[in-house]
């Protein structure tokens, strides 16, 4: 052991308390669930004792510095915005703006969170090559085949060759990120997402009993299965003279729910909210009494959780980490398909109209235990945060280590050429 790892382990023994920048182009006032993820570790983190920092692209008029609840510190740097909030990804115009806010604020370890964030990998490449320590956590779900999985996971690949550790919220997408950015398992963990309970509390007297409202809250596109849910509405409606859709989000979408509206002459029975403010959600939510997800594609669904905090029944698609979330007597799970989501709808219908569900006490009491942002952050300190000062204390990479650590990930006889070059 060296100086440098013995220091490390004796402030660890007294307690080390680090300073961590979160980055990513998605933070507030852009709504989502990594931007909740963000937001709630961060709080989590300064009530543990930690520094902590957020750096993100402006929006808007919402550049430079601000601060938030608990002296949270938020750095809105003036990057273009290049495509859906992100940044463009050309790591040099990030440079001089992250390294002033990684000196500024004597960062240790830098979080870098979702792989749709440019900014995110400019942030692991910056701080590596400045010594510091990286976690990355990845939100999403890809596939292998089009051509932008293709182009984000090699992207993926060359930032997270030399990250000190990778977080995943499911089983499901630890599988999913080791194989896209050929990582070792040994370094991916698994730490899911969480909700506030006592942010998405039941109150059965906002509900109209009569008639029975399914509650969707999603972004309007493609991935969130809007196409689906155009093909449910029209038949669950035709059947069901008193059931209505509540829908909450925005997105290209949403032109498809208007003219299935139009058509079937629905106005009274399919509302369509727009878009709405996260403190918005369980006011929409506490009107129903089933929550509808239909996502062809999710690592870790956050609105199910919110949806059965506030004792919703929930139906959703069985894709992705989704079978991970909640416990079966919890959730309806359907495959991706209008037949088979009409058919988990029509089962929990006839459950609700024999009142053989649950209070919506009940399950609240049962959800509110099971995640925590309080459980999240001390998860993430121990497994991310101490460990990798104790493993990787003292061992910053020189580029040439990096670039043989990048290129082996590729080829290995590239890795071997490129590696007498810079010998």
């Amino acid at each position: 052991m060296n100086l440098d790892q013995a220091h490390i382990l004796n402030q660890r023994s007294q307690g080390l308390k680090h300073r961590i920048c979160m980055v990513s182009d998605f933070f507030y006032p852009n709504m989502g669930g990594v931007e909740s993820h963000i937001y709630q570790l961060s709080q989590c983190l300064i009530e543990k004792g930690h520094k902590v920092v957020i750096a993100t692209h402006a929006y808007g008029d919402r550049r430079g510095i601000r601060y938030l609840i608990n002296g949270l510190k938020v750095y809105y740097l003036p990057l273009q915005v290049m495509y859906n909030q992100s940044t463009a990804t050309t790591c040099f115009h990030s440079l001089p703006l992250l390294r002033c806010v990684f000196v500024r604020e004597r960062i240790t370890i830098v979080h870098a969170h979702s792989s749709f964030s440019a900014m995110a990998h400019d942030a692991l490449f910056h701080a590596k090559t400045m010594g510091l320590n990286t976690v990355f956590t990845d939100h999403s779900l890809f596939g292998f085949a089009d051509l932008s999985s293709v182009l984000t996971n090699k992207l993926l690949t060359v930032s997270l060759c030399d990250t000190n550790h990778i977080v995943c919220v499911s089983y499901t997408s630890k599988e999913n990120t080791v194989l896209r950015a050929a990582l070792d398992p040994e370094i991916v963990s698994v730490i899911p997402n969480a909700v506030d309970p006592t942010d998405f509390t039941p109150d059965p007297s906002r509900r109209d009993n009569s008639k029975i409202t399914i509650v969707v809250i999603s972004r309007l596109v493609y991935r969130k299965g809007i196409d689906l849910l155009s093909g449910i509405i029209p038949e669950l409606c035709g059947k069901h003279p008193d059931l209505c859709f509540l829908i909450g989000g925005e997105g290209p979408k949403r032109i498809i729910l208007e003219e299935v509206r139009e058509k079937y002459q629905l106005h009274e029975r399919v509302r369509l909210l727009g878009a709405l403010d996260h403190k918005d959600v369980r006011d929409v939510l506490v009107q129903g009494h089933i929550f509808l997800n239909t996502s062809l594609t999710e690592a870790f669904c956050m609105a199910i959780v919110e949806g059965a905090s506030c004792g919703l029944q929930v139906v959703s698609t069985r894709v992705g980490g989704i079978p991970e979330v909640l416990p079966d007597e919890l959730v309806t799970l359907c495959e991706p398909s209008v037949r088979s989501i009409c058919d988990g709808l029509e089962t929990v219908i006839a459950s609700i109209r024999a009142e053989k569900v649950a209070s919506p006490a009940t399950i609240h009491r049962k959800v509110r235990t099971l995640y925590t942002w309080r459980n999240v952050a001390e998860r993430t300190e121990k497994v991310s945060f101490n460990n990798i000062l104790e493993i990787f204390a003292g061992c910053t990479l020189t580029l040439n280590k990096r670039l043989v650590r990048f290129f082996i990930n590729f080829d290995v006889t590239r890795a071997s050429r490129t590696a007498g070059t810079f010998s």
